[in-house]
């Protein structure tokens, strides 16, 4: 009998655009089909088992896809899926696996497994100034396979459409200060190809160069209904409480971290641990998105 599977990303253009990766194996069988039926099989918020019907076409636009898939909102840019046809079958079967817990990404919770580089990529900050910042960071850098992305500050300018100038200058700076403070971005010393492409960690014989360091914030999230706020979109300014939170490779916290790391554990705002090696603290600060 023949089979296909495919596991992929869900990209925001996917979600956005109502279609679905279809695998190369089935499109001779299915081209000419007016309609082919496409069954989600999924649990809703990770919790509910899910079928959804869809009568979809097949077509092809760069690679071949089923067009006519309403992604439900608690699927994420990033979230994998499995499309699987059978020829003695008169369906195809799109599939996403629910994790044990959900997580939180940034503040955006997820249900179902997931690319942590398309994540990266494809969640949208605001377009406040440190948003755009972010933004380049993670659209522009390098990303890595856990998430984290680093780009040579010195492109940041070019990339963040804040204006030239001293204006523009001061704008970027501070954006890029409140990123560092509040945890996303961190400063540390890379290397570039003569090409321009950076490395993390720095590479013996390519030239130096100053990067800006992007973690995401990944950390447990609330089932559904345990949080009132929690409806799958950047949340708004809220104040976030003082946490520990891990470097870069080879990073270490400047002395004003760890001073402050200190006096939260005295005024017993935070566990009473030492600040382990490798490890930062982020004071309490309010937070966009």
């Amino acid at each position: 009998m023949r089979t296909a599977t495919r596991r992929f990303a869900l990209w925001r253009a996917d979600l956005e655009g109502d279609v679905c990766a279809a695998p190369e194996e089935c499109v001779e069988a299915l081209r000419d089909r007016e309609v082919v039926p496409v069954v989600l099989d999924y649990r809703e918020h990770g919790v509910t088992p899910v079928r959804r019907n869809f009568d979809t076409t097949l077509r092809q636009d760069v690679e071949w896809q089923f067009a006519g898939v309403a992604w439900p909102a608690d699927l994420r840019p990033g979230v994998l899926v499995t499309v699987t046809w059978q020829a003695a079958r008169d369906e195809v079967v799109v599939r996403a696996a629910a994790m044990d817990e959900p997580m939180s990404v940034d503040g955006v919770a997820y249900y179902h497994e997931y690319d942590p580089k398309v994540v990266t990529r494809e969640l949208a900050p605001d377009t406040s100034n440190r948003g755009r910042v972010l933004r380049a960071v993670r659209r522009q850098g390098r990303v890595f396979d856990d998430g984290s992305a680093v780009l040579p500050e010195s492109e940041l300018a070019g990339h963040c459409g804040l204006g030239r100038g001293a204006r523009g200058a001061f704008l970027l700076r501070n954006a890029v200060d409140q990123l560092i403070r509040e945890g996303y971005l961190t400063r540390v010393e890379g290397s570039v190809t003569s090409a321009g492409y950076p490395s993390y960690p720095a590479v013996d014989g390519q030239k130096v160069a100053e990067m800006l360091f992007y973690a995401p914030l990944v950390e447990p999230a609330p089932w559904p209904g345990e949080d009132e706020d929690d409806d799958g979109a950047d949340r708004a300014e809220h104040l976030v409480h003082g946490f520990v939170r891990k470097l870069p490779p080879g990073a270490r916290p400047s002395e004003k971290q760890v001073t402050l790391h200190e006096r939260a554990v005295e005024e017993e705002q935070i566990e009473p641990s030492p600040l382990a090696p490798g490890y930062t603290y982020v004071k309490k600060h309010h937070r966009h998105g």
